[in-house]
């Protein structure tokens, strides 16, 4: 039976691979969107399994960030992107 530190650091581990997954696709929409100005964040949402919603937030601060571009994105368990909606194209 595992033992408590031993499931929290299968927790941890777990975290740490899927926020590391989430950056990789994240890298990938802005390496072929390009990079906007006054880049705020990249925000990439899990949806259900492979498919996500990432968003580009552009702006100075949280409180006036706004969305400038949105894509439906579905990608393998290596997070390499397979398919976007819309489709990506350079914008910057």
């Amino acid at each position: 039976m595992a033992t408590k530190q031993q499931r929290e650091q299968r927790q941890d581990m777990e975290q740490h691979r899927r926020e590391t997954h989430n950056a990789l696709i994240g890298e990938q929409v802005i390496h072929t969107l390009g990079r906007p100005g006054r880049l705020f964040k990249v925000q990439v949402r899990p949806l259900w399994e492979n498919n996500y919603r990432v968003n580009i937030l552009i702006g100075e601060e949280a409180v006036s960030a706004r969305i400038a571009n949105s894509f439906f994105v579905e990608a393998d368990g290596d997070g390499n992107i397979a398919k976007t909606t819309p489709q990506i194209t350079t914008q910057y």
